[in-house]
Parts: structure tokens; sequence; C-alpha cells
């Protein structure tokens, strides 16, 4: 029985780790269109990093309608309709003449996309079927994987970039996210799939549940650390490629490191998520937003080479998204998985909240100063108030008795 439960749990698991492989390594590349967008449509670095906060900011105000309507319909139509609309999206940028279309195509309609298809919903999936015994374990390997799809996107996208324009950059991402519609399908398969941790048809309500996270001292620290997180990530994505551009770098550099990152974040990822299981999830999330600040600042108080940029990318990319598992993870423990992918998506919303900060900040500072140096720094400090914060906490709570599965 414990075998056949193996066999039927490994296809769902695949289908989710290859949905947010693309989703993720689409949506970490697009910093990569911004040089030769913005010179091509005469439109302003903060222009473009608009759209990429408005989809951050859709994906995060997505994200808990997303997991609820999980607890309403089922996986699968939520699945299958982000993949079909992150195509959409592409194909909407591709076409694109002016910030209005690029507004719409990578802003709105990638972001309700991500809600459907990327972290949240990988993690809410592979949790059903994981047993609670290797769930963090599982959660860190699906977010490795997740992460593989920089080290195909990226240099797919800038090889087809330099050769032929960013308009075949990103209809060489709609091929790559056209793979997200079968995969999504074999995820959803999990709707089919009972097993005793995924049961609870007569656990708390959607509004308890919902009540429940919002009187939570530990969820509420969080949730807080969580939303400087996305403001550093983002900032990088979407302002590194034109950081190196300024300082004269080879174009493929940007390229390069973003498919390091991919690289070392599939290790962090699956280390983060056995370190889990072992640790205090909430003081290993503490630790990766201070170690992640201190890499910032060594990186960008130097002048940038090759060398450091991808010993930068190597870092950053072990510190990239082994939060996903934790704060998964930690939710699981604290709530239960019945209502997982909602209060999750309540995380996930002050993450993107963050994001939307980091990408549109970044640009405006740029526009206004014609440097990064004080968004940097403001990044930074953030960063290592957050981090500081959540280790301190952690560290001076016990770990509360995981919830039980049922509820």
């Amino acid at each position: 029985m414990v075998q056949t439960t193996k066999l039927r749990s490994l296809p769902i698991l695949i289908g989710a780790g290859v949905m947010l492989t693309m989703a993720m390594g689409i949506r970490q590349s697009m910093g990569l269109v911004m040089p030769p967008i913005t010179r091509d449509l005469a439109i302003s670095v903060s222009g473009f990093t608009l759209a990429l906060s408005a989809q951050n900011l859709v994906w995060g105000i997505c994200q808990p309608f997303a997991g609820a309507l999980v607890g309403q319909v089922g996986f699968r139509p939520v699945l299958l309709g982000g993949a079909a609309l992150y195509c959409l999206g592409l194909l909407v940028l591709s076409g694109a003449h002016g910030l209005t279309a690029i507004m719409i195509g990578a802003g709105l309609l990638i972001g309700i996309a991500l809600a459907c298809t990327a972290s949240a919903m990988a993690m809410a999936v592979s949790a059903r079927v994981a047993s609670e015994r290797n769930r963090s374990f599982v959660l860190g390997a699906i977010t490795g994987a997740g992460s593989l799809g920089a080290l195909i996107a990226a240099p797919l996208g800038q090889t087809l970039s330099v050769a032929f324009g960013w308009r075949a950059e990103v209809l060489g991402f709609l091929v790559l996210a056209s793979i997200m519609l079968p995969a999504a399908w074999f995820a959803s398969r999990v709707d089919s799939v009972s097993t005793p941790s995924a049961a609870g048809a007569a656990g708390k309500s959607a509004s308890a549940a919902l009540r429940e996270a919002a009187s939570s001292v530990p969820f509420v620290v969080m949730l807080a650390a969580y939303s400087v997180c996305g403001l550093q990530l983002l900032f990088l994505t979407a302002h590194l490629p034109t950081y190196l551009a300024i300082c004269g770098m080879d174009p493929m550099l940007s390229g390069e490191a973003i498919g390091v990152v991919g690289c070392f974040n599939a290790v962090g990822s699956v280390f983060f998520g056995w370190a889990g299981g072992r640790w205090s999830k909430q003081a290993l999330l503490g630790i990766i937003y201070t170690l992640r600040s201190l890499g910032l600042f060594v990186y960008f108080a130097l002048p940038p080479t090759p060398t450091s940029t991808l010993l930068f990318a190597a870092v950053m990319g072990f510190l990239w998204l082994g939060t996903g598992p934790l704060v998964a993870g930690a939710i699981v423990e604290m709530f239960g998985l019945r209502w997982q992918a909602m209060i999750q998506g309540i995380a996930f919303s002050s993450h993107q909240l963050g994001s939307f900060i980091g990408a549109l900040g970044g640009g405006l500072l740029f526009d206004a100063l014609g440097s990064y140096d004080l968004a940097w720094k403001l990044i930074v400090g953030l960063g290592l108030t957050g981090g500081l914060i959540q280790l301190l906490f952690a560290l001076g709570r016990p770990a509360p008795p995981p919830q039980p599965a049922m509820s």
C-alpha cells in the first residue's frame, strides 16, 4: 500500500516540479529583456520595472484567492488556467509596442498566472502527497527543481536576444511556458489522491483559519521578514542586468549569472529543506536573510568583475529560494494542511509587496540619481534588520508542537 502511494505520488511531484521550473525560470529571466526593450521602445527603466512590480503585486494579491479557490474547486482548473494565462501573457509581451501592452502581458496576465502555478501552489501540491516525516525534504527538493528553469531560460533568452532581438527572446520563453500545460495536468492529479494528511473535510472554515493566522505572533513576524525577502530578490532579478551593463560588463554575463543563481538555488533549496526537518525553520529563515544581506553588501561595495559577479550569484543562489520549503513547512506546523494554500498565499502576498517595492523602488531611485548606490544600501539595511529580528524571535521562543495534519 505504501509502495502504491509512492508510485501515485511520483508523477504528481514531477509535474509540480516541472511546472514550478518553467514558471520561476522564465520569471527570473525577465530582467534580461529590460535593456533591449527599453532601448527599442524608448521607455524608461522605471517604466519597465513598473510592469515587473505590477506583476509581483498582482501575484501577491491573487495568491490567497487562488489558494482559497483550490479549497473549493480543486487544483486542476487553477493550475491549468494559470499555465494558459502564462502563455497568453508572453504572447502579448512579444507583440508589445508600448508600455500598455507590457503592463498587460508581463504585469497583469503573468502575475495572475504565477499565483496559480508558482511556488505556493507547487508547495501545496507537494505537501499533500508527502509524508510528515519527509515533507520538509520533499518541499526543498521541489523548490530546488523549480530553480533549474533559470539554467534553461536565461541562456536561451540571452542567446536569442543577441542573435534575433528581444521579441525572439520572449517567444523562446513562450515555448518553454507551453511545457507548463502538461506539467500542470500531472500535478493536478493530486485532486484524486486521498491521503491521511490531505483529508480533513470536517476541518475549520476558511474564515476561522484566517483569524487563527492573524492572531499568531510567530506567523506575523515571519510575514514581515518575508516581505524583505521579496524586496531583495526582485531588486536583483530586475536590476542586476542593468547594473552590469552600466558597469561595462559583457552582456552575456547577466544570463550566466542568472544561470548560476538557478544552479546553486537547487542545492540550497534541497539543503534548507533537509535542515528544516531538523532545526527551527524560523531561525533558518533569519540566517538566510542575514547572510544574503551581507553578501549584497560585499558585492555592491566593490567594483564588479566577471569572477566576483559569478561568485556573488553562487552565494545568492544558495540562499535564494531556500525560504520556500521553510515558510511552507512552518505554515503546515502552525496551521495544518487544510487551508495551507490559502495561508501560504497570505504569506506570499507580503513577500510580493516587498517585491513590488524592490523592483519599482530600485528603478525610481536609478532614474532619479543615475546609480544604484542608495538602492542597494537600503536593501542591505532592511535585510539585516528583518533577518536579525526573525532570528532573535525564533531563538527566544520554544518551537511550538506541530498542528495535526487533519486540521
